[in-house]
């Protein structure tokens, strides 16, 4: 548990130094570094069901 903590700490210094390098804004790297882990997570649920039904049909066709 504490390495996915640090883990989410540092991605989110990342993302806000970037978007800050990016824009020089504190408040827009703040939000990016906000949503972006959200959005990214919404991405990772629909990547793994795509990839499930994939894997399942794949099953299907080679039994």
């Amino acid at each position: 548990m504490t390495k996915s903590i640090t883990f989410t700490l540092m991605h989110f210094c990342i993302a806000m130094s970037v978007a800050y390098a990016l824009t020089g804004s504190l408040a827009i790297g703040g939000a990016i570094a906000i949503v972006e882990p959200l959005v990214n997570s919404v991405g990772y649920y629909i990547h793994e069901r795509l990839w499930e039904t994939r894997r399942n049909n794949t099953a299907l066709v080679v039994a």
